[in-house]
């Protein structure tokens, strides 16, 4: 007899690197990230930029390089969540020094 449930591995989520540009809100940033694609006719080198709302749970700042990865729907546009700090933004390195 065969069994009625499938036995599927879970999904691999996405994770992507990129530039806080924005966080103002508490608990959200707004993650730019950046690509190069060729254009169809000329063939030239164009960088896009694409911007997600994150969650983010460990402080991060505008400046800062961060993971992040995908995730359940937490609001209206908040699909991603920050995963890691990677880099910290040079502003931030310097704060605490001489003040």
């Amino acid at each position: 007899m065969t069994d009625s449930r499938e036995v599927t591995k879970p999904r691999r989520r996405q994770e992507r690197v990129g530039l806080v540009v924005r966080a103002r809100t508490p608990r959200t940033v707004v993650v730019a990230i950046e690509r190069l694609v060729r254009h169809d006719l000329y063939r030239k080198t164009i960088r896009r930029t694409s911007r997600f709302m994150a969650h983010d749970e460990l402080g991060a700042r505008e400046g800062d390089r961060v993971r992040i990865v995908e995730s359940r729907p937490l609001s209206r546009r908040k699909r991603w969540r920050v995963s890691e700090i990677v880099e910290r933004s040079a502003d931030v390195a310097t704060e605490g020094v001489g003040a």
